[in-house]
């Protein structure tokens, strides 16, 4: 396939050394497991004193992002406080679309800005698949990542899914109405397949040329596919998710590298989801786990899902909050749930509010442990 022979061109070789603590890896392909694995949704981020001097000394979120050094940095932070069961790399799912020029910026308090957003005919028509060499720096932040992880826990690589990112192209920033991508898409459909299309190619490189620089699994964030309408959610959405899916690379390293999709409001569409071939799906704090399993059949593992605003409720309450969610997904020792929040982690979390989540996690767990592993 031309897509993957582009991505061959830039292999990263990785020595890597044993893996220390493979239970992400095994719950993600539904294998048994001693304890439930736990990892957070932007755990490498603001809501960590450390992680905001390091941005400090960096100058800017692109700073921090396309330097390598201080990349490994941010994503370590959260696991030497942490007893988190994976490290996933810190970036941004904007990378893409600042490699096609579209001049991405971060705005204190505003959040990401493009200065070229893409609203007409002649702006699709410039739009192209970018040279994976301009997005070198993510691939070797991977690889010093996991030279630096020694094997402790496996590295998750991302990307945004095609849709999601198409969102912040079109409307330039993010948004609560989608009233610039919603018009194109009914108004002009044919333009935005266009940008779909070539965001799919794109991030199929970009999560292959992760994997071979030594992601042990990949995430795709479809954080915006539940604002779409049925059936337009399949057609403008999954389908390019699907696309995506079925170009990785699924073998890496002598093992599965398990693939993760999280749609944001999407559990009404479990079946679908499930269609394209991913291992697990992420869910929001909307969805039942127990519900799920039963409509899914067990046939992929579940992530989640916490709700991020739990870890205001005190210590007491994160407890009992964990323990609901790991008693709605049930049986623990067969795998095939991932602990995390059904979205990323408040900037205002207290650090302390993290250390009882993972601790329960795994404590509980441990105790509603029901097949030997």
């Amino acid at each position: 396939m031309a897509v993957k022979s582009l991505v061959l061109l830039i292999r990263i070789d990785v020595t890597a050394p044993a893996l220390k603590n493979d239970v992400l890896l095994r719950a993600l392909l539904r294998e048994p497991v001693p304890y439930t694995p736990v990892w957070l949704m932007r755990q490498a981020g603001r809501y960590l004193p450390e992680y905001n001097e390091t941005r400090a000394r960096a100058g800017s979120f692109m700073a921090l992002a396309q330097n390598r050094e201080y990349a490994c940095e941010v994503t370590l932070q959260p696991l030497q406080r942490f007893d988190l069961d994976a490290a996933i790399l810190f970036s941004d799912i904007l990378t893409i679309p600042h490699a096609m020029g579209l001049g991405l910026d971060f705005v204190a308090g505003e959040g990401p800005k493009f200065a070229h957003p893409v609203r007409t005919e002649d702006d699709v028509r410039k739009l192209k698949v970018p040279d994976l060499n301009s997005l070198r720096y993510v691939f070797d932040a991977v690889s010093l990542i996991r030279k630096e992880l020694d094997g402790k826990v496996p590295l998750i690589g991302f990307a945004g899914s095609p849709w999601t990112v198409a969102c912040y192209m079109v409307e330039g920033e993010g948004t609560k109405e989608y009233q610039l991508i919603k018009t194109m898409l009914y108004a002009r459909p044919d333009l935005l397949h266009k940008i779909l299309e070539i965001n799919a190619q794109a991030t199929l490189q970009y999560l292959n040329a992760q994997i071979q620089a030594g992601a042990q699994a990949v995430m795709i964030f479809d954080s915006w596919g539940g604002v779409l309408a049925d059936g337009l959610f399949q057609e403008f959405s999954l389908a390019y998710s699907n696309k995506v899916i079925q170009g990785l690379i699924r073998e890496n390293e002598g093992r599965r590298v398990p693939v993760i999709l999280f749609t944001k409001g999407g559990a009404q569409w479990i079946e679908d989801i499930v269609s394209t071939g991913c291992d697990a799906v992420g869910l929001d704090w909307t969805a039942s786990l127990a519900k799920i399993r039963r409509r899914t059949g067990d046939s992929v593992a579940l992530q989640g899902n916490l709700d991020p605003m739990s870890m205001f409720g005190g210590e007491a309450a994160i407890r009992t909050q964990v323990r609901r969610v790991i008693d709605d997904f049930g049986d623990v020792g067969a795998g095939g749930h991932v602990f995390n929040f059904g979205h990323g982690i408040s900037r205002f979390t207290p650090p302390e509010a993290v250390s009882a989540l993972v601790d329960e996690v795994h404590t509980y767990s441990r105790g509603r442990h029901t097949h030997s592993a």
